[in-house]
Formats: structure tokens, C-alpha cells, sequence
């Protein structure tokens, strides 16, 4: 496999990201997301959002991109939540199967991450892979829980502290 570039969204990558993102729902959750579900993801779609999400938000979003094609994005902004544990949230953290455990998600988690500013993110509470992966950079479950927007599957929330090194 050919050494990734991790970067800010930028107009070139919003069809990659559809196709990535898409491909990475499927390939994660396969076994905690009903089927119909994820076959009723559009990738012209999800490219779509991502273009909106880049001009509303910039920054806010960065992507892996291997030989010209999107393998990875994680985004991180102002919390979304009413009443939110953190001033961030880490709202997308995706790596294509291909690529776990290449050190890939470690390099977009420092693309993201601060260490002056608390974090949250939702994940699923039964994809323990996940909730371990996001232990080793310091979040922890703070006991809320949540049915998932599209989906019957419960989620729970994790929150990073400031300073965590």
C-alpha cells in the first residue's frame, strides 16, 4: 500500500469522501446497522453533504487520500449538542477495512484532536472495537445513551478532558 496524505476537504475530494464514507458505513457496520439501511446509502448523496459540510464548515473536516482516492476522513467542530460535556465533537471517524491497524486513524485523530480543548463523540455501544480505539486517546463513556438517528442501534457518549496526553 502506497503512504497516505492526510488534508484539509477540498472540492476534489467530496466524490471520494460519498464513496468512502459509504463504503466505510458498509464495511463497519455490518453487523450493527440493519441491511436495507446501508444499502439505501447514496454516494452521490453522502458527496453531496460532504460538499455543503466543506463550504459551511471549513476545516472542520480532514481526509486520507491514497494514490488520488479517499481511504479515510475524521471531523471535528463545535459541539452539536444543547447541552454539550465538551466545546468539540468528533463526529466522523472512518478508515476503510483495508487500511486498519496501518496507523492511517492514528495520523486523522492528530489532524483532529486538541489537547487545550474537551472532546465528545458518539459511538455505538456495541462495536466494543471502536469504543477501544477511541479509549487509547483518552475518551471516556460519561454514562449517556441515545438511540442512533437512522437506525435502531443504541449509541453512548465518550468524552475527552482537556490536556490529555
Amino acid at each position: 500500500m502506497s503512504e497516505w496524505q492526510v488534508s484539509p476537504l477540498a472540492a476534489e475530494h467530496t466524490a471520494g469522501l460519498g464513496i468512502c464514507h459509504v463504503a466505510c458505513w458498509r464495511e463497519a457496520y455490518q453487523d450493527l446497522v440493519p441491511q436495507h439501511v446501508l444499502d439505501a446509502f447514496d454516494v452521490v448523496q453522502r458527496a453531496a453533504a460532504w460538499d455543503r459540510i466543506r463550504v459551511r464548515y471549513p476545516g472542520h473536516v480532514v481526509v486520507a487520500v491514497v494514490d488520488d482516492e479517499v481511504v479515510g476522513f475524521a471531523a471535528c467542530g463545535p459541539s452539536r449538542e444543547e447541552n454539550p460535556p465538551a466545546e468539540l465533537e468528533l463526529s466522523a471517524m472512518y478508515v476503510r477495512a483495508a487500511y486498519y491497524g496501518t496507523g492511517l486513524a492514528h495520523d486523522l485523530m492528530r489532524a483532529v484532536l486538541s489537547d487545550e480543548d474537551a472532546t465528545s463523540l458518539w459511538v455505538f455501544e456495541k462495536n466494543p472495537r471502536a469504543r477501544a480505539f477511541y479509549e487509547k486517546y483518552g475518551f471516556e463513556l460519561d454514562g449517556e445513551r441515545r438511540v442512533e438517528a437512522f437506525t435502531p442501534a443504541m449509541q453512548v457518549r465518550m468524552v475527552r478532558t482537556r490536556q490529555h496526553r
